[in-house]
């Protein structure tokens, strides 16, 4: 039902930054919520960071924690992840995507982007 976008990502040094963007067509007002993740090769894909589109409140993983920050601009259906001192295990296939999201879990979401490729290496 929503279509999503990714993009910017790209190769980085470890300690670098990288902010992530993904264009949707609609982002609710009255319920659901837009989430990152993150899939390595042959892993899961796991929650990042996730915020309900009913007043913006964000969830992150304890790792993105003081690194990473989700915001949006509502006007554009467009989020963004900011992302500082990324490390190597961070390193996969970032994706947004829009569903319920009563937990940040991929299982909660059910419209996905392609996905846009992170690699932190030296």
């Amino acid at each position: 039902q929503v279509q999503l976008a990714e993009s910017g990502g790209g190769w980085v040094r470890p300690g670098g930054s990288l902010k992530l963007s993904c264009v949707a067509s609609t982002i609710p007002f009255d319920y659901g919520a837009i989430g990152w993740f993150r899939q390595a090769p042959g892993e899961e894909r796991e929650g990042v960071a996730c915020m309900r589109n009913i007043g913006d409140r964000t969830y992150y993983a304890d790792p993105a924690k003081g690194r990473f920050t989700f915001s949006k601009d509502g006007f554009r259906h467009t989020v963004f992840l900011q992302m500082t001192n990324l490390k190597p295990e961070e390193t996969g296939v970032y994706y947004c995507a829009s569903g319920p999201g009563n937990r940040c879990d991929a299982d909660e979401f059910d419209s996905w982007g392609q996905g846009t490729q992170v690699t932190v290496s030296p």
